[in-house]
């Protein structure tokens, strides 16, 4: 039997939902029986992988970057999980959306600038979108995982249920915030 192809990611986010991934503990040695990681931000590769069955993704749609990945991510994915409040709903990150990107970026790297106030970034940082979006806005979700982050018995029992070729239905266990 050949294991599923599983893949993670963050986008604009804090990685609290990866940290509950990987509170799964002991369950993480089952489930290395069952998949094969062949994307995480954890193992740093370079580009998202073709065929992947399950993608598992946190954190908005927020930058130009994270729009050409989720787009990449839904194309090359049988089953795209979006994963804790940022990515269901834009949540944290969204906090930004009243306001003109330039006046973020005049904020963040003028006015409250240590050092080289004013010059803002030029390569490092992809260009922001003008709003924080949840993934379901730009592409098609196949399971929602809200809470913020999940609990790691809620991402347990999801990563089972599509294992076992079941669709998740992880309301009872998760909820927004929680």
């Amino acid at each position: 039997m050949s294991k599923v192809r599983v893949a993670t990611v963050w986008l604009d986010g804090c990685s609290g939902c990866h940290m509950s991934f990987l509170d799964q503990d002991e369950r993480l040695i089952e489930l290395a029986g069952l998949v094969e990681v062949v994307h995480s931000p954890i193992v740093d590769p370079k580009e998202f992988p073709e065929n992947v069955d399950v993608a598992i993704v946190e954190g908005a749609v927020s930058s130009e970057e994270d729009l050409h990945k989720i787009r990449v991510i839904r194309e090359r994915s049988k089953i795209l999980v979006s994963l804790g409040d940022c990515a269901v709903t834009s949540n944290v990150p969204a906090m930004r959306n009243p306001f003109k990107v330039a006046d973020i970026l005049k904020r963040a790297y003028g006015e409250m600038a240590d050092h080289n106030a004013g010059t803002g970034p030029s390569e490092v940082v992809p260009p922001l979108l003008k709003r924080a979006r949840p993934l379901h806005e730009v592409v098609h979700v196949d399971v929602f995982v809200p809470g913020c982050p999940p609990s790691a018995d809620a991402i347990y029992y999801v990563l089972s249920e599509l294992l076992a070729g079941r669709t998740p239905t992880p309301a009872e266990l998760t909820r927004f915030g929680a």
